[in-house]
């Protein structure tokens, strides 16, 4: 076989360029959830919420969050509280206001405190998960604009 041109065959499907960590969208450790209607004001693009721990006794929310290739959330802030996140599949970006963005991979964790604005989201190529551990209450912003996302290196 020719490694190469089967190389480029996998990857495209009927002239498609598939996207990178498609496994990512059936969900990594925990299921991929529905579609985050709730929150979808928030997003540019689609993003999927599984709620893992909603319990009033307990001063802090967990859900898995899956991102579609290109899709963020917008700046938001969370007030009297943080946020943790572990991410366990695809690539994907984190920033906070005023630093360049960081290259989110599998294993990597993010502590944002209280008070810091800052964004996350799926790579423009590639599916994007993570467990979001969340304390406070959050401030939605402004959107991440196509121009800076996209000017991301």
């Amino acid at each position: 076989m020719n490694e190469p041109r089967d190389t480029i065959m996998n990857d495209i499907i009927g002239g498609i360029k598939m996207a990178k960590h498609e496994e990512v969208k059936n969900g990594v450790i925990f299921p991929v959830g529905e579609k985050n209607e709730a929150y979808a004001q928030f997003f540019v693009g689609q993003s999927y919420l599984q709620t893992l721990i909603a319990d009033p006794k307990v001063n802090v929310g967990v859900g898995n969050v899956t991102f579609e290739p290109g899709c963020r959330n917008n700046w938001h802030i969370h007030r009297d509280g943080f946020q943790l996140l572990l991410v366990t599949g695809g690539e994907g970006w984190y920033q906070e206001e005023g630093k360049p963005a960081q290259l989110l991979k599998a294993g990597d964790v993010i502590v944002t405190h209280g008070g810091v604005k800052h964004w996350h989201g799926a790579a423009k190529d590639s599916w994007f998960e993570h467990i979001a551990i969340t304390a406070g209450t959050p401030e939605w912003l402004e959107p991440v604009t196509d121009e800076e996302y996209n000017s991301i290196k």
